[in-house]
């Protein structure tokens, strides 16, 4: 008899735990679903501000979001996954380009940014699309947050030494944060491979015919 009530015990543990798994999965595949469509609106604003603001609507005549192009190159843009590039055009005559590209080395993760370069490879500006670094500390790379992002605007490989292109802990000119070093690192990292990659391919980049282009 003791036997069987614990067996019986046994088995009505497990198929209640069984419930409770499947309806903790159900339960976190419907959050997903419910908030993924709204997360990724919100990313798609957030994006179509930070185009209006890093390339003004005045300095072009086409949709930044149907004149685009895909690039894959892991290693300077940071993604293994192809990454989108806006084109902007004046009167059919390149304007600047935008890319996504990632900074992988985040202290909590992966940095998406948008780095917006001129045509002669200066640099219109930068912005920080989503991260997940320490609020207070690393999220300063954001606009919302500080002016640290800013510091980018008019730099080029041509007016800025390689050297410099550090943060001042490292010997370069950029700032680092109070107790955070490692995230404007990551940031000025990516920008920087950013614009290497842009000048490797710049050519080729702003082709109409142009739908993929790779590299390293």
């Amino acid at each position: 008899m003791a036997t069987s009530f614990i067996k019986n015990g046994i088995v009505k543990a497990g198929f209640m735990l069984g419930v409770f798994s499947i309806l903790g999965v159900g339960l976190v595949s419907l959050i997903y679903s419910l908030t993924h469509d709204q997360i990724v609106e919100n990313e798609r604003n957030l994006i179509l501000k930070n185009l209006a603001e890093l390339v003004s609507p005045q300095w072009h005549d086409n949709n930044l979001l149907d004149d685009t192009i895909q690039a894959i190159a892991p290693k300077s843009l940071g993604s293994k996954k192809p990454i989108t590039l806006y084109r902007a055009y004046k009167e059919g005559k390149p304007v600047a380009i935008i890319f996504t590209p990632v900074a992988p080395d985040g202290y909590s993760g992966s940095i998406r940014l948008l780095v917006a370069i001129m045509k002669d490879g200066q640099l219109a500006g930068v912005r920080v699309v989503s991260h997940r670094e320490t609020p207070g500390l690393g999220d300063a790379i954001d606009s919302n947050k500080s002016n640290w992002i800013y510091s980018f605007n008019g730099l080029s490989l041509a007016n800025t030494p390689a050297k410099n292109w550090k943060v001042k802990r490292d010997g370069g000119q950029f700032d680092q944060f109070t107790g955070a070093t490692i995230t404007p690192r990551a940031v000025t990292k990516a920008v920087y491979k950013t614009l290497e990659y842009y000048r490797a391919h710049k050519d080729e980049l702003f082709k109409r015919s142009s739908d993929r282009v790779q590299g390293e």
